[in-house]
């Protein structure tokens, strides 16, 4: 598996021993492994990762664990479709869509963090895991420490969507609704990490959690023919996602698996809780909290974790951010899934909002392949479609009935 050398601060440059803790002791600055790619360079190659398993281990050099046998397998190397029905609608010459939608095994790329953290975890020989949650990590903590025999403890916003508490629930995880918004259970867990010393995966286990998110950029550096596309469109909630693409990006080119070429990362954040999309449109230096008012949950942090360095890097690479209206997202949903077949949660339905919007605007002009993250399964958020009926008619069990409306139907088409 993966040799980490050790931690090093992404402000400060402080080095430390891996432990589970959740920030720098010098600048409370966010952690990432230290790995040595002397090592990697022996093992990682295309020809061997083309052997292995499909899931996100097949990446283990450049993961931050050791164990031989890690939680989370089959987890990961979820499909990258090509968009061209969308393309045309959004306007853009060559769109591709990496769908986590179909991770293994609760259907958002979430599962992927969880596999490297809870496998940390054990190695830290931790017993009890949690999370802070807006409803896929919940969903995903708790599905993967009943597969890794680990007690979890999960704490959530009360008035998440059914689906997400319930897909948390059957798995027999202790769930604990709060009253409030993700960062006042975010600033909780903080606490509960310190005062019982357990595995928070997005608090004190959250330097390697992160580190999960690198699959995705893995995976569509790889199912591309070892091949950077020209941009990403990724959702933001904490913010560690945006920064993790570009991440692996950065070591594939230091290892020589692919040609060093600009990728440009956009954001995309509802207009409802938008810090990183704001600070982007205004100029601001970082990103300032907001109160979080839109029905996209996954994506309601108002006061997210690596905020500043999620606005640095749409900076640096020369992406933009788009920040959309609830209706907007909406109508992304359903254009997804009327173009391409795909159902995507609300997360998604952000992105393709945003994707619109960036397109309008000329961010693709160069026509470089575009690449949208979507990050969790429609079958999350449904109640948010519950604006019209299902049917298109509902009629008696009579054959002159169903002529009737379909007469009709073919006489306004």
């Amino acid at each position: 598996m993966g040799v980490v050398l050790g931690l090093r601060c992404k402000e400060c440059g402080l080095e430390r021993e891996q432990a589970p803790v959740a920030a720098c002791s010098a600048c409370w600055g966010a952690l990432e492994p230290i790995y040595d790619l002397d090592h990697v360079r022996k093992h990682f190659r295309r020809e061997t990762i083309a052997e292995r398993p499909r899931d996100l281990w097949r990446y283990h050099e450049l993961l931050p664990v050791k164990a031989d046998d890690p939680v989370g397998r089959g987890t990961g190397f979820t499909p990258l479709l090509r968009a061209d029905n969308l393309a045309r609608r959004l306007g853009i010459r060559e769109l591709w869509i990496k769908y986590d939608a179909a991770c293994h095994p609760t259907l958002s790329f979430k599962d992927r963090l969880v596999a490297v953290a809870l496998t940390k975890a054990r190695e830290f020989g931790l017993t009890t895991v949690g999370c802070a949650s807006t409803g896929n990590l919940a969903n995903a903590v708790a599905a993967g420490a009943a597969a890794a025999g680990l007690r979890a403890v999960v704490l959530v916003p009360e008035d998440l969507e059914a689906a997400k508490l319930i897909g948390t629930a059957v798995f027999g995880a202790t769930l604990v609704g709060v009253r409030g918004n993700y960062d006042r259970v975010n600033r909780l867990c903080a606490q509960l990490a310190d005062r019982y010393g357990w595995g928070f995966v997005n608090v004190n286990l959250r330097a390697f959690y992160g580190e999960g998110s690198k699959t995705v950029g893995f995976e569509i550096a790889e199912q591309r023919g070892w091949d950077l596309p020209g941009h990403i469109v990724s959702p933001i909630a904490g913010g560690s996602l945006i920064g993790k693409v570009p991440r692996a990006f950065r070591q594939l080119v230091e290892l020589g698996l692919v040609e060093d070429r600009p990728v440009a990362i956009h954001g995309a954040q509802p207009l409802g809780c938008n810090p990183v999309a704001g600070a982007f449109k205004s100029g601001a230096a970082a990103p300032r909290p907001v109160k979080p008012s839109t029905i996209v949950r996954s994506l309601a942090i108002g006061d997210p974790a690596d905020g500043a360095s999620a606005l640095a890097t749409i900076r640096n690479t020369g992406g933009r951010a788009e920040d959309v209206t609830d209706a907007e997202v909406i109508e992304g949903m359903r254009l997804l899934a009327e173009t391409q077949g795909l159902f995507a949660e609300t997360a998604g339905g952000t992105v393709v909002a945003a994707a619109r919007k960036l397109a309008a605007s000329g961010a693709f002009a160069d026509d470089r392949p575009v690449v949208l993250l979507i990050t969790g399964h429609g079958l999350k958020t449904t109640e948010t479609l519950s604006d019209r009926s299902p049917f298109s008619m509902v009629i008696d069990s009579k054959l002159e009935d169903f002529e009737a409306f379909w007469d009709a139907k073919e006489a306004v088409a």
